[in-house]
């Protein structure tokens, strides 16, 4: 891991590593906060401030990439194939997905002009079937018109 951080020009450090480990491992696109709490097991001492400093260096370096979630957070993904990412605006669910015909290389000539594209993320917004059944089972039933009559 060394080497990796030094071909993007990132220090290596302890924290960095246990950082990136942590990113690595996972696939629930966790935020700062969520790394902060497992990376914590082994650095009892690590700031959030520091996981947030450290997730900045490694989107800056192409480790990690951002993901649009919703407005309240940011999360963070170390997959960095082209891919897609589906998420639930009730519980905050990420989820990838591939879809064929929507990478760089398909999208209009006339962005060349734009300058270098990095990546080409679709999200989609929605709601999973957990908070679909849950907000089901959460509501009065509908009363049938001729009840109201």
């Amino acid at each position: 891991m060394q080497h990796l951080f030094a071909a993007r020009g990132l220090k290596f450090t302890h924290q960095r590593y246990l950082v990136y480990r942590a990113m690595v491992a996972t696939t629930d696109h966790p935020s700062a906060e969520m790394v902060w709490r497992r990376v914590r097991a082994e650095a009892p001492s690590i700031s959030l401030d520091t996981v947030y400093r450290t997730l900045a260096a490694l989107e800056r370096t192409r480790l990690v990439i951002r993901v649009p979630g919703d407005a309240n957070e940011g999360r963070f993904d170390a997959n960095l194939t082209p891919h897609h990412h589906v998420v639930c605006l009730g519980c905050g669910r990420i989820d990838d997905f591939s879809m064929a015909g929507v990478g760089i290389a398909d999208l209009p000539a006339s962005l060349a002009d734009w300058g270098r594209i990095d990546n080409v993320q679709i999200v989609v917004r929605g709601l999973c079937r957990a908070c679909l059944e849950q907000q089901k089972n959460n509501q009065p039933p509908q009363q049938k018109e001729s009840d109201n009559e």
